[in-house]
């Protein structure tokens, strides 16, 4: 499951908590959230659509963490299961109705399957 590599990577290499979901309780001031949006496999190579969301106090904090988000995503190539992570697209994704401000960043992965 790449999301949990993702998040694990994340976890290690960044100084906010990933998760796969907002948590219920103690949320902290920053964090990102990780989705897979779509993927595919052929011959045990996957592929896969990430978007990470990136919150903060502010929005500036909030682009500074998808800054580092970018960085540290470019650099999972590192892992040996993950072999092309290309970014598509990133945007202020700021949340009005719950006035939470947010980043995104959406990432082609490929990855070989276990």
């Amino acid at each position: 499951m790449i999301e949990k590599t993702i998040i694990a990577y994340l976890n290690q290499h960044l100084s906010v908590p990933a998760y796969m979901e907002r948590p219920e309780k103690n949320v902290p001031a920053s964090y990102v959230l990780v989705e897979k949006t779509a993927g595919g496999e052929a011959n045990h190579i996957a592929s896969a659509l990430i978007a990470v969301k990136s919150y903060a106090k502010s929005l500036v904090q909030a682009a500074e963490l998808n800054e580092q988000v970018k960085t540290c995503m470019k650099s999972m190539v590192e892992l040996g299961s993950v072999s092309r992570v290309h970014l598509n697209t990133d945007y202020n994704f700021t949340d009005p109705a719950k006035k939470r401000y947010r980043y995104q960043a959406v990432f082609d992965l490929v990855y070989f399957n276990d």
